[in-house]
């Protein structure tokens, strides 16, 4: 199941993650200060852990973190 999406109706196209309008980067920023996946889903409702999780495993093994 693909996690991340682009649509450029929705958050100018930015990458986010899906039936949601929660970017990746925000998705990132947050989990950077230290929050938590279960806090993260508490704080934004349209979020599941499984969505989450999920985007950020798509995240770790996308071409973006291929080095080369």
């Amino acid at each position: 199941m693909k996690w991340i999406v682009t649509d450029p109706d929705h958050l100018g196209g930015a990458p986010r993650v899906r039936d949601t309008r929660i970017s990746i980067a925000l998705l990132l920023e947050l989990l950077s200060t230290g929050m938590t996946i279960p806090e993260i889903v508490k704080e934004y409702p349209s979020l599941t852990e499984e969505a989450v999780r999920g985007a950020l495993e798509e995240l770790a093994h996308s071409e973006l973190l291929t080095f080369r």
